[in-house]
Order: structure tokens, then C-alpha cells, then sequence
């Protein structure tokens, strides 16, 4: 049963705003409000069912997020950037709910769970592309207490951006003059490739594969590319669907079984901006975890934050070999 629930605390909170950083020339949320969201709380949680704020009952659930960066109750956003002149940070901040089992890791969902994950993340998806204010729509998950997750329920989040963020439009960027190059495209190109070395390749089904990049900046870094060329979830067939949910559970019990503990990591949908043609854009999804061995995290530190360059601890094909081993269990 799909459940959307969209009633925001009551509360004084200060209304967010963007602040454009003209040496890095890119957009800033600042939005004090999410200072006062909980931390990991052990005693209650609002993801789940009777808790007051969720729904009494849900199978998944669009839940509008409590302390929200965007949303479209602040002011108009304005493209116009200048010196110390804050705009609107007008969009949306969702969170959609995974499972009413608290306690579930994604990993664990059924891939009949996970469809209907996906299904929301369309529906979502639709109605923020049709919304006059949303230039670009980001699905994504944070994973795990090391990568800053203040609710363990299993959940993860769509974010209506009134502009399309830096290296997204670095993607696109690249995409289009690629395209103009060589008439194709240069996700298709890095797909065929992988596939034809072989070594970097995690799992796959008729519809999609999942391999670790070549250029991978993060350790164990995994993508997800569709086998067909299509730029965003509203373009995927039912069957398309299933087969992505069947890769996402097969690619998460492989993450939690690399290392026999849940793999802090970040999962991010990459789909066609909101406004605009862009046929030379390729859906993908990237996966970037932070555990770079058993025992260690990987911190992005001065060069990989500081300068933009990262350095990678683990390489790719030996990262591949394992968890191509790291077996689902059943």
C-alpha cells in the first residue's frame, strides 16, 4: 500500500536560503532549522507505524522531510547570483520510507519491496519535472551511522533542486561534448568497455549491470548503467522495474557481505535535469561507499575536499574479484 504524507512540523522554523559562492561558482543551502533534527533517537522513531508522525500504516511512504533544506514554501528562487546576495532555496525535501520494519536493512528488502521503491521514486519523479520550480530531481540514500545518518529506519530521499548542482552538470557537460565529438554516447562507450574487459564487473540481468568504474574515486565505488539508452526513471518499462530491483538487492547483499557488517555508503540515481533536452544523458545510478578495508573508513580529507582530487586506497578490478564472491545469501 503506497502511503504519502505530507504534514510538516509545527514550529518557527527560519526559512532556508541559497547563497552563491562566486569563487567556486556554485549554489549554498543554508538552512539552520536542520540543526534540531534528532540523532539516531533510541526510545521513539517518526518513520514508524502509530509513532504520531508517520502514517498508522504504510507499505511504502512518501513522508515530506520535518527539517527540510528546500522547500516550496520559501521565497522564489532567483539564477541571478551577485556578491553576498542570498535567493530562495524553493523545492522539496521527501523522504521516502523503504519498509515499516524498522529494523530491516536495505539489503534485506524483497525485491518485490524494492519495486515498489522504485515505483514511488517515478511517481515522485513525474510530479516534481512537471513543477515550474524544480530544474533538476535527486534520489538518493545515506547509509549508515558513519556517513552521518540520523535515523536508522530504513528510508532514503528525493530532492526537488531549483537548479541543476555542480557535478551533475559536470556530467552533463561532459556527455554533451562527447556526444558532439563522436556522435555517441559516452556512457554507452564506458558500459561496452567495461563489459568487454570484464574485470570490473560485479553482476548483471537483461536490463542492467553493475560494475565498479575504471575511474572510480571511492573504494569498492559501484554503478549501476541501464543496458538501453534512456536519460530518467520515467522512461523505464515494468520490466525495467523489476530487473533494477533485482540488481539493487543483489548489489546491497553483496556491499553487507564484503565486509559481514552493513556498508556505510551513498546512493545516488543520475537522471536527466527536469528542463531542457538532453538526450545525450544515460541513466545511471553510483554507489559511493567509505569503507576502505574491514577495519577502515576512508575520510575525505584536505585534497579529496579541499582540492577536489581524490585518492583512491583500493583499485577496482581486486575491489570487483570480491565482491563478485561476496555471495547473497538467500
Amino acid at each position: 500500500m503506497y502511503s504519502v504524507f505530507w504534514s510538516y512540523m509545527a514550529n518557527s522554523q527560519a526559512a532556508s536560503e541559497l547563497r552563491w559562492h562566486p569563487l567556486l561558482r556554485e549554489w549554498v543551502a543554508v538552512a539552520t532549522e536542520r540543526q534540531g533534527r534528532p540523532q539516531l533517537p533510541e526510545d521513539w522513531c517518526p518513520f514508524c507505524p502509530g509513532s504520531g508522525r508517520a502514517p498508522d500504516d504504510y507499505d511504502v511512504c512518501l513522508y515530506a522531510n520535518d527539517f527540510p533544506a528546500f522547500s516550496f514554501e520559501n521565497a522564489p528562487f532567483s539564477p541571478e547570483a551577485d556578491l553576498f546576495k542570498a535567493t530562495g532555496a524553493r523545492g522539496a525535501c521527501d523522504v521516502v520510507l523503504y519498509s515499516p520494519n524498522h529494523r530491516l536493512l536495505p539489503s534485506q528488502l524483497a525485491v518485490e519491496q524494492w519495486k515498489k521503491v522504485i515505483e514511488l521514486w517515478t511517481k515522485r519523479t513525474v510530479e516534481l519535472f512537471a513543477d515550474p520550480d524544480v530544474r533538476y530531481v535527486s534520489v538518493f540514500e545515506n547509509a549508515g551511522g558513519a556517513i552521518g545518518v540520523t535515523m536508522p529506519h530504513p528510508h532514503g530521499q528525493i530532492y526537488g533542486l531549483p537548479f541543476i548542482p555542480p557535478l551533475v552538470q559536470t556530467e552533463l557537460d561532459s556527455a554533451r561534448d562527447y556526444f558532439r565529438e563522436q556522435s555517441a554516447c559516452l556512457y554507452c562507450r564506458i558500459l561496452a568497455k567495461e563489459m568487454e574487459d570484464g574485470r570490473r564487473l560485479v553482476a548483471s540481468n537483461d536490463s542492467f549491470v553493475a560494475f565498479l568504474p575504471y575511474f572510480g574515486r571511492f573504494p569498492s565505488e559501484m554503478q549501476i548503467c541501464a543496458r538501453r539508452h534512456l536519460g530518467d526513471l520515467q522512461e523505464l518499462s515494468e520490466g525495467e522495474w523489476m530487473d533494477l530491483a533485482s540488481l539493487l538487492k543483489i548489489v546491497r547483499q553483496k556491499y553487507d557481505n564484503l565486509y559481514g557488517f552493513p556498508m556505510p555508503l551513498m546512493m545516488l540515481l543520475r537522471q536527466r535535469p527536469a528542463v531542457g533536452e538532453h538526450s545525450y544523458f544515460h541513466f545511471h545510478i553510483d554507489f559511493l561507499p567509505i569503507q576502505r578495508s574491514e577495519t577502515k573508513l576512508k575520510y575525505l580529507a584536505a585534497v579529496e575536499s579541499g582540492l577536489g582530487t581524490f585518492l583512491n586506497d583500493t583499485r577496482a578490478e581486486e575491489q570487483a574479484a570480491l565482491l563478485r564472491g561476496a555471495e547473497p545469501k538467500t
